[in-house]
């Protein structure tokens, strides 16, 4: 069988090690061939592709972005989208099925192509770990490390300037990374979508964090809105898909913050660096199980669906369990952190 893999969305630490999983699994199980499509979906339908055999995928689980390039290209747009163009052009380079390696939009797209006909499995990639239907995603252990360590760094400077400091974390619609980054840098108050908080409450916990003694430390998801506020802080407008380009909450806090508790107070924002780097060994190990469990997909026939992680265990769930709702951050999670608040 000749199989095409796909990396699509944004980039994320743990792909490459997607596409090793899948390439040597199935080379050393079943005898497949493999090819990978550039820069996502628009690869597929251009029917853009390089061979990949085990020599290509030597040593890159340990590299971050991907290989194969990426992008948010529509599969259903433009001369070459949709099910049809995009059967013909498989048939063309005569691949048997397509592994799909993406998020939401990605998975979604290939729900509609699968109901289509077309034999596609997927592996869920997101930064935010907020695809329903798996506990974790590649990527996020990654992130939190990396936000994990700029925190430190912040705190240090902070306790010596007697400051708060202010950390906006990744997360348009759940607070996974600000609540896990959090708690593992002891943030005195963490702000998540999930939860509205009145500034009067931040203000509360900031100034019980100085009165201890302390540099009071704030951890913001970017998608925060506080309450009163109708939607997330964004001033650069928005991307080429119609969504907001959020971030800047947290230069929104401090001069709050500080007018009403006299504290001097400084926000960074960590943005893109959380997406760069090379992949935990949580989630290499994570993501080479995913893109081995893709293949045996692949091999059972299994279309239309994706490789998840439940426990220590991988699952196959269909697509639209994953699409159903943002798997977001319950209240008793919430709850547990916000003991440790002030």
């Amino acid at each position: 069988m000749r199989i095409g893999i796909m990396t699509s969305g944004g980039d994320c630490p743990g792909l490459n090690a997607v596409i090793r999983g899948a390439v040597l699994n199935g080379i050393k199980s079943y005898d497949h061939e493999f090819v990978g499509f550039r820069d996502g979906w628009r690869g597929v339908k251009d029917g853009d592709v390089i061979d990949l055999p085990r020599h290509a995928v030597r040593g890159i689980s340990k590299q971050g972005g991907t290989i194969l390039g990426t992008s948010r290209t529509n599969a259903f747009e433009g001369e070459n989208g949709g099910p049809d163009n995009i059967a013909a052009t498989l048939q063309r380079l005569g691949i048997d099925a397509v592994i799909a390696i993406g998020g939401e939009g990605t998975l979604a797209g290939a729900k509609r192509l699968s109901d289509a006909g077309l034999k596609i499995v997927g592996v869920p990639k997101t930064i935010d770990n907020d695809l329903d239907a798996t506990d974790y995603t590649f990527g996020f252990d990654t992130a939190n490390q990396i936000a994990v360590e700029a925190i430190d760094r912040l705190r240090t400077t902070g306790e010596s300037h007697h400051r708060c400091m202010i950390a906006e974390v990744m997360g348009r619609h759940v607070g996974w990374l600000a609540l896990h980054a959090g708690m593992a840098t002891g943030a005195h108050a963490i702000l998540i979508p999930e939860q509205s908080t009145t500034m009067e409450q931040i203000c509360t916990w900031v100034s019980e964090a100085r009165d201890r003694g302390r540099a009071p430390l704030v951890v913001v998801a970017e998608g925060f809105v506080p309450e009163g506020a109708e939607e997330a802080f964004s001033d650069r407008g928005l991307d080429k898909f119609g969504r907001p380009r959020l971030g800047g909450i947290g230069e929104q806090l401090a001069p709050y913050i500080e007018d009403a508790t006299g504290i001097e107070t400084r926000a960074t924002v960590l943005g893109h660096i959380q997406r760069g780097g090379v992949p935990s060994a949580f989630d290499r190990v994570l993501a080479t199980r995913l893109g081995m469990a893709a293949v045996d997909s692949v091999a059972d026939e299994a279309w239309g669906t994706m490789v998840s992680l439940r426990g220590t265990k991988i699952n196959r769930v269909p697509f639209q369990a994953a699409l159903n709702n943002l798997k977001a951050v319950p209240q008793e999670r919430y709850d547990e952190a916000r003991i440790l608040f002030g």
